[in-house]
């Protein structure tokens, strides 16, 4: 079973660096690899389109690099099948959107969990490829990799906020990050990211989390945005995303060229 580098650097106290795409091309994370600076990608399936086929695919591509991980973000209709899927496709970590209650938390590390006594998940014996289509299925390795599986939370309905205590116990969850965008809606503040209420939301998210030796994760727009959640003492962080990478480079030089043509 591949080693999984996220969990490392978890169990090791160490901070880490991970980025997001949403393309279901291979070769960007190839790109993300070859740079050698990010420590896990993460696909943004909940945004993105993608199949079976996809995603055993985008796993090839993450074991091209010894030193870098893969997490995929999944919605919360299928979560539990699509975590599975995942995982047998080469993405050891996870990260569930829309966690609203204890139940739903402890539905998010059951499908991750193995099928055992100990283990107490759903996570069955199989011959996909992270267990070479069979050869390592049911091994104490097997196992171990499904207990080192990162499981990461969205804290982003204003009842995970009011619940955030009790969902945080639940055994097994390991990074929480808080989505402004949700919960802004959800408390009838739609695109209010940097309203008190919002911001007074992320805080205490963060700070119960590290009370609670949980991992708070911050997605910053980037190197910027850093210092305000190191001072917090956030020590996780995801950068970038390729299509929004993409969106402001088609808006600011096309702008320019727009310009330009404009006084020819």
């Amino acid at each position: 079973m591949r080693r999984n580098r996220l969990r490392e650097l978890l169990n090791a106290g160490s901070p880490s660096l991970g980025t997001h795409f949403h393309s279901p091309w291979p070769s960007i994370v190839e790109m993300v690899g070859h740079s050698g600076q990010f420590d896990y990608v993460e696909y943004v399936a909940e945004y993105a389109p993608h199949d079976l086929h996809t995603m055993d695919n985008l796993g090839r591509a993450i074991d091209l690099f010894e030193h870098m991980s893969g997490m995929i973000k999944v919605e919360q209709g299928p979560s539990g099948w699509l975590a599975n899927r995942a995982m047998g496709a080469g993405f050891q970590n996870l990260l569930f959107s829309a966690v609203r209650t204890v139940a739903d938390a402890e539905r998010c590390v059951r499908a991750i969990r193995a099928d055992t006594p100990k283990g107490g998940g759903d996570h069955g014996v199989n011959m996909r490829r992270y267990v070479r289509f069979g050869m390592d299925a049911g091994t104490p390795e097997f196992v171990q990799a499904l207990e080192d599986a990162v499981v990461a939370v969205m804290i982003e309905k204003r009842s995970a906020v009011e619940n955030l205590e009790a969902i945080l116990s639940v055994e097994g969850i390991d990074m929480v990050q808080f989505g402004p965008a949700d919960y802004a809606l959800s408390i009838g503040k739609p695109t209010q990211y940097h309203d008190p209420q919002v911001v007074e939301a992320e805080e205490h998210v963060i700070k119960t989390a590290l009370r609670m030796g949980k991992h708070p994760r911050v997605e910053p727009a980037g190197p910027e945005g850093f210092e305000r959640y190191l001072d917090m003492g956030v020590r996780h962080f995801c950068v970038g995303t390729d299509v929004t990478i993409l969106t402001a480079w088609y808006r600011t030089l096309g702008a320019k060229m727009r310009g330009i043509l404009a006084e020819a």
